[in-house]
This record gives structure tokens, C-alpha cells and sequence, in this order.
């Protein structure tokens, strides 16, 4: 019996080395591993905490794709009476220029949408590519990436991206540029440790001995098992770039031809005893938008965690 095993065995290191974990390999083909999933989504469905997350961001996100249904009209608009509160007609009532409050709620979540992805989702790229080529090729290349990595760090994101806007002017593309480049360290360094981990195993180890080249392997095998807690974080990068976009807005350093939050809270700073409904529902806005994205990703790094997963298993 025992010979047979071992005769079996570099059948099953071909065969994982030729399909690699998951999409490769035939359908049904792993029972177990779709019985683990199962219990992973009902474990991620009975937490408060992801169901929460979830609803918030699902309302964030559909608010933001539905802006030309819910508020068709332009935010910067004439829409009544100045300093008209919540009615009726203007659900959330009117700024000191007649523009209705909801409309610009509603339109800036779309801007804070775009920048809290556009950021994450470049630093989930540059962070990946940089971490994972650190800890898959080593040596100098990984000693020269981390010093680089550690150099981008020390910059102070918030003044760096002040300082960026005030002398290239006001603009998204500018914004998202600055936060982009700046927001990529740590995911550069969970990336790098998760490929480390990686890249010893066994089925990686065997696809190298059949001929798979470093790069093929780092692409096909290694990155693809060490991509759910880069993708954790870069939910929780979302709204840390809500809140940066809303706070250069705030100081009037946004784009002034586009509504956002921040937009909405500087023109209400002068008028907070008067209509306190100007400061109050863009506040509620980005506190609730945060709130949800940083729910789903506490919750996702707890679904994707194997320390998580091993102690529901042995619970």
C-alpha cells in the first residue's frame, strides 16, 4: 500500500502543477473545497459586522451608479427658494444659492466612488506587482524594492497631496494621481509576505521542475493564491481616499466644476446655524459611505483569513 502511494504521488504534484489551484482543474473536481467555501460565505453571512458593511456599500454604489435617475437634475443648478429646509419638494432642502441639497448628495457619491476606486485599484496593481516580484525574486531586487517601498512611505500622503494640488491646480485626475502613488506601500509589503509564503509550497516547487518559467510561476501559481488579502485592504484604501478627497475639497483645493462631499461641507461652514441641513447630510454622506467600505473590509479579511477559516473549523 505504501508503495502504491508513493507511485501516486508525482501524478497528483503533475497534476496540480500543470492546472494550478482552482480555475484549472475540472469541475467538481474538489468536493472539499467547495464544501469550505459553503461554510466560509454562511460564517461571512451570519456576522452583523459583513452584513452591515455589505448594505452600506451596496446603497453607496447603487446611489452612485443611479445619479442621472434619482437627481436628474445639475447639482449646480437653480432648484428654489435659498435656505428652504427639508419638504416635501427638496427632501433635503436647499443651499444659500437654491441648489438642492440631495442632488448634490446624491452626485458627489458617484465623485467619491470614482476617486476611492481609481486609488485602491491602482494601488492594488502597482502595490501587487512590486510586492510580489520583491518576494518572488529576492536578493538585491527585493532589498531594492522594500527600500523603495519604505522611501514612498515616510511621505506624508495628506501634505503631499495638498502640496500637489495647490501648485498643479485643482482636478480629480490630479487627486487620484497623487493618492495613487502614494497609497501602494502596504500593499506592496502584504503582497510580498503572502508570496513568500507561497512560493515554497510544494505544487509551485513542482511546476518549476516540469520547466514552468520564474515568471510564469509567479503569474499563473503564486499570485493568484496570495491576491484575497491585497484585495481586503484595497476595500479599506476606498475609504481612506473618500475621506482624503473630501478634506482637499473641504480646504477648497477640489475641483470646483465637479459637486463632492467636501465641496458641499466648505460652501455649508459659513451657514451652519442657519441650515444646519447643508453641513449635516453631506457629513452623514461620507460617514456612512466609510463606515460601510471599511465594515466589508474588516470582513473580508476575516472571510479570507486562514486563521479565521482553521478556528471555524475546529470551533
Amino acid at each position: 500500500m505504501a508503495r502504491e502511494g508513493r507511485a501516486a504521488e508525482p501524478v497528483t504534484l503533475r497534476e496540480r502543477a500543470a492546472s494550478g489551484p482552482g480555475p484549472g482543474r475540472p469541475r467538481g473536481s474538489d468536493p472539499a473545497g467547495a464544501r469550505a467555501a459553503r461554510g466560509s460565505w454562511r460564517r461571512f453571512a451570519s456576522s452583523p459586522v459583513a452584513v452591515v458593511g455589505l448594505v452600506l456599500t451596496v446603497l453607496f454604489v447603487l446611489v452612485a451608479a443611479l445619479t442621472s435617475v434619482i437627481a436628474p437634475t445639475d447639482p449646480f443648478s437653480f432648484a428654489g427658494t435659498p435656505f428652504e429646509p427639508p419638504s416635501a419638494k427638496h427632501w433635503l432642502g436647499t443651499d444659500d444659492l437654491g441648489r438642492d441639497v440631495g442632488a448634490g448628495v446624491v452626485h458627489g457619491a458617484r465623485t467619491s466612488l470614482f476617486v476611492g476606486v481609481a486609488v485602491a485599484g491602482a494601488s492594488l496593481v502597482i502595490g501587487t506587482v512590486v510586492g510580489g516580484v520583491a518576494g518572488f525574486a529576492g536578493g538585491k531586487v527585493d532589498d531594492l524594492l522594500m527600500r523603495l517601498t519604505e522611501l514612498s512611505q515616510v511621505l506624508p500622503r495628506f501634505f503631499l497631496a495638498l502640496t500637489v494640488v495647490a501648485l498643479f491646480g485643482p482636478g480629480l485626475t490630479n487627486m487620484v494621481l497623487v493618492l495613487a502613488l502614494t497609497s501602494w506601500e502596504l500593499t506592496a509589503r502584504v503582497s510580498r509576505s503572502g508570496v513568500l509564503a507561497v512560493r515554497e509550497l510544494e505544487y509551485v516547487t513542482a511546476a518549476e521542475a516540469l520547466g514552468s518559467s520564474p515568471w510564469r510561476n509567479l503569474r499563473t501559481h503564486v499570485l493568484p493564491n496570495t491576491i484575497a488579502p491585497v484585495v481586503a485592504l484595497a476595500s479599506l484604501q476606498v475609504g481612506g481616499a473618500i475621506l482624503i478627497e473630501a478634506s482637499l475639497s473641504f480646504l477648497g483645493l477640489g475641483d470646483p466644476n465637479v459637486i463632492s462631499w467636501g465641496y458641499m461641507l466648505n460652501n455649508a461652514q459659513s451657514f451652519v446655524r442657519r441650515a444646519w441641513w447643508m453641513s449635516v447630510f453631506p457629513g452623514l454622506a461620507i460617514a456612512v459611505a466609510v463606515l460601510g467600505v471599511n465594515l466589508l473590509g474588516d470582513a473580508l479579511n476575516d472571510f479570507w483569513n486562514p486563521r479565521s477559516r482553521s478556528g471555524g473549523a475546529s470551533a
